[in-house]
């Protein structure tokens, strides 16, 4: 799958290869399904769904990866799935062509217009002794699949902590190119794991993308989502895979190489962290922030939203 897909002539459907690609993916997850759809609101609401159905629990917590309390028992009488069976934990990749409702952090919309944009979610049940730091995680395996690693050659794609990839125009500058939702809900025993990815691919024009807006094409030409498919899923599972086993250390070296913000100022909205200089993360995944007055303070998922602040003359 090295070879990049051309784009489909207009009008006519993307070649997605998932038969190729499920062969590449179920060593990694085994049980996993191939989806994809030409149209769907959210992936990771389907997904979410899906896992509140099999946990015979329409109203199961949903949350961030982090620890939490083992869930409590579905209410006697809650509602039975239908085509799944109770407990059903197997691994799938969905892919909508155009996805509507696209959802990001905080609420966010994730913008994307049919063909413009890779989305896709990957649930899998994931047991890790800690949750800290699987967005980073996984912004390591998309970004070392779209832009390999070579030494002596800085990253054309950075990390903006906690879920951004971004073009690096500069040191602490770019352009928002991809986005990661987390989720995760109980089914019995296990937690479910949703991670939902947008690329964009394709030039578009976005009125309110406060980030910049940047595309493969610009680094590829000839991207496709498809193409682009095929790189990422098959490192976002290795990846993932290895993240259950040895947690967010394991990958603080390519987290630290596409470090964005390290030595950069940013302005959060921490409560007493206003602004300050970022010192890289923690082996938590937590954003380490140096205030003006020497302090060093840990931000962690979820709580703060870190920008490099505006360069004088910029």
């Amino acid at each position: 799958m090295d070879q990049p897909y051309r784009p489909s002539a207009p009008g006519r459907a993307l070649n997605w290869a998932t038969e190729d690609l499920w062969q590449q993916l179920r060593p990694l997850l085994p049980g996993i399904s191939v989806e994809v759809v030409a149209r769907c609101g959210s992936t990771n609401t389907v997904l979410v769904e899906r896992a509140r159905e099999s946990s015979g629990w329409r109203d199961q917590p949903v949350s961030g990866p982090i620890p939490l309390d083992p869930p409590p028992m579905p209410p006697t009488g809650a509602p039975v799935a239908h085509g799944r069976r109770a407990g059903d934990t197997q691994p799938c990749l969905l892919v909508a062509e155009h996805q509507t409702r696209g959802r990001g952090r905080l609420g966010r919309a994730w913008h994307a217009s049919p063909g413009a944009s890779l989305t896709f979610s990957l649930s899998a049940p994931l047991a890790p002794a800690d949750w800290a730091g699987l967005s980073l995680v996984v912004g390591c395996a998309i970004a070392d699949a779209l832009d390999p690693p070579l030494r002596g050659v800085p990253p054309a794609i950075g990390l903006k902590w906690p879920n951004d990839l971004w073009l690096v125009d500069g040191p602490g500058r770019g352009r928002k190119l991809a986005g990661i939702l987390i989720e995760t809900v109980a089914v019995g025993g296990i937690r479910m794991a949703v991670i939902g990815v947008g690329v964009n691919i394709v030039p578009q024009a976005l009125d309110d993308a406060s980030s910049g807006y940047a595309c493969l094409q610009e680094l590829q030409p000839e991207a496709a989502a498809p193409g682009a498919l095929h790189r990422i899923a098959p490192a976002l599972a290795r990846a993932v895979v290895r993240f259950e086993r040895e947690g967010f250390a394991a990958f603080a070296d390519a987290y630290a190489r596409r470090d964005l913000l390290r030595g950069q100022r940013v302005a959060t909205s921490g409560a007493g962290v206003a602004e300050g200089v970022a010192l890289g993360v923690r082996a938590s995944g937590a954003l380490i922030v140096r205030t003006d007055d020497g302090v060093q303070h840990e931000i962690v998922g979820g709580e703060v939203s870190a920008r490099p602040q505006p360069r004088d003359g910029a």
